[in-house]
């Protein structure tokens, strides 16, 4: 629909950004830290862009005051960040980490000295390696009662002074990654484990809610999704079928469980009928519809177009660009199910991911529409080659890609969207896991070449002064 005049952003509308532990921090082993998969992971040879690692990352753990004086200077209303679970409990259970604890208590009362909202997420992919050593990690139902235990000592110690929090960061991309196409940790490649290991972190997911609401906590919670809504190649309806085949796979798969408690019924049917389905132990179901997430944290970045893919001949999944080289993406899909295509309406990254505004509005109906529920923007960003030059980095590319989903959330809301918050991926560049320091996000430039060698200088970007007068404004000047 087109609308005569947009809406303004509400008076209390979260302007932000985002990061992740793994990603800035640095400090793997200080004050108590122990590893997580992701210490370890890295270090397999070949599984990150030149080896890059998060040993330093941009040493946020030792300049966290010096960022959060840069988000203060920018205006930021909000800033959502992950806690590293093995610097909280190094051993995944038992005794607390008192220094580590100590590390983000000190980080939320500076944001909160500064007028800056702390959103927590509670796991942003870097389990503790003792938990993945002792019982397999998300293979194993023993991770709810670990990962609700962690999640209490985060409740009981921040009470008060968190209100927003983010229980899982893209459970559809760590399972799959992780368990189905083996390039994120554990590093395996088996479709069944993969479906029940998202079982349990359903499972988890609702325990966790549950664990929320039972303590009475004062604020909100839910899971934050990367959704990528589906567009059919034309109206042939063998075209239509398979993007509404992707869309109930890849989206519906999800958001159905954290908001109706139950899988979508062709997903399910399909995965039953080709013995992928989880298995349910008694209580399972019950679990699944006792919890109510407050709020849905989307991480928006690209939409995906799909084609019929027959089941004999058809094209099964490929390997996604992490050379940034641009084009080398090739066609990959589900035999039977869909097939991702290029869509020659929109222009592209050079790491193949498609720069679709007008997605992040249809995403936000479509989520209205279904589900119901407001809706936390946690991520949206442009990772690109950014150059200093004279001291500045010009990103005007940058600018054009943030503003025109700014936009679109503006149109979704006019539509009657309930948006809460957008948080931009990232604040400042950091390990962008599988492909290094090459492809920065950030709001603010880090004195760090892609081997790793740097002065970790800050450096504020021009995309940094523009997000500073659209706060200052409430998006009011797009």
């Amino acid at each position: 629909m087109e609308h005569k005049q947009l809406k303004d952003f509400p008076a209390d509308f979260l302007w932000g950004s985002a990061s992740a532990a793994y990603q800035i921090e640095g400090a793997p082993f200080e004050d108590g830290k122990k590893a997580s998969v992701w210490d370890n992971f890295v270090r397999i040879p070949g599984k990150t862009f030149k080896g890059t690692n998060g040993d330093i990352a941009v040493d946020h753990y030792h300049r966290y005051k010096e960022d959060v004086q840069l988000m203060k200077a920018q205006g930021l209303k909000s800033y959502r960040f992950s806690i590293a679970w093995s610097r909280i409990l190094p051993e995944g259970r038992g005794e607390v980490n008192q220094e580590g604890l100590k590390f983000y208590e000190n980080l939320i009362d500076d944001l909160v000295a500064n007028g800056i909202e702390p959103i927590v997420t509670i796991y942003h992919w870097d389990l503790p390696q003792t938990l993945q050593d002792l019982y397999g990690g998300w293979e194993s139902r023993e991770i709810i009662a670990d990962f609700v235990n962690y999640a209490e000592v985060l409740f009981k110690a921040f009470k008060g002074k968190v209100k927003y929090w983010v229980s899982l960061n893209e459970q559809n991309v760590f399972t799959n990654q992780g368990w189905a196409i083996a390039t994120h940790p554990p590093g395996k490649t088996d479709l069944k484990l993969f479906y029940q290991v998202n079982h349990i972190a359903n499972l988890t997911n609702a325990a966790v809610i549950n664990k929320f609401h039972d303590m009475q906590m004062p604020g909100q919670i839910g899971p934050s999704f990367a959704y990528t809504p589906q567009y059919p190649k034309d109206s042939d309806p063998m075209n239509v079928l398979a993007a509404e085949n992707a869309e109930e796979m890849n989206a519906h798969f999800w958001m159905d469980v954290y908001l109706y408690g139950a899988y979508p019924t062709a997903a399910l049917t399909y995965l039953q009928e080709n013995g992928l389905a989880p298995e349910f132990a008694e209580g399972d179901a019950e679990l699944l519809k006792s919890a109510h997430p407050d709020f849905l944290g989307i991480n928006y970045y690209q939409s995906a177009t799909d084609a019929w893919n027959p089941l004999d001949g058809g094209v099964g999944a490929a390997e996604f660009n992490t050379t940034g080289k641009k084009g080398t993406t090739k066609e990959s899909g589900v035999p039977g199910l869909y097939k991702k295509i290029n869509n020659p309406f929109i222009e592209r990254t050079n790491w193949d991911w498609e720069i679709d505004p007008e997605g992040l509005r249809i995403a936000l109906r479509r989520i209205t529409s279904r589900y119901r529920i407001p809706v936390m923007i946690t991520e949206n960003g442009l990772g690109e080659y950014d150059k200093l030059e004279d001291g500045a980095v010009h990103d005007d590319y940058r600018i054009k890609y943030l503003e025109s989903h700014v936009k679109a959330i503006k149109e979704a809301m006019t539509d009657g969207c309930q948006v809460i918050g957008y948080h931009t991926w990232s604040f400042t560049d950091l390990l962008s896991w599988l492909n290094g320091y090459q492809k920065r996000y950030g709001f603010v430039y880090v004195d760090q070449d892609e081997t790793m060698k740097g002065s970790l200088k800050r450096i504020p970007k021009d995309s940094y002064y523009w997000y500073q007068k659209i706060i200052a404004d409430n998006g009011g000047n797009l």
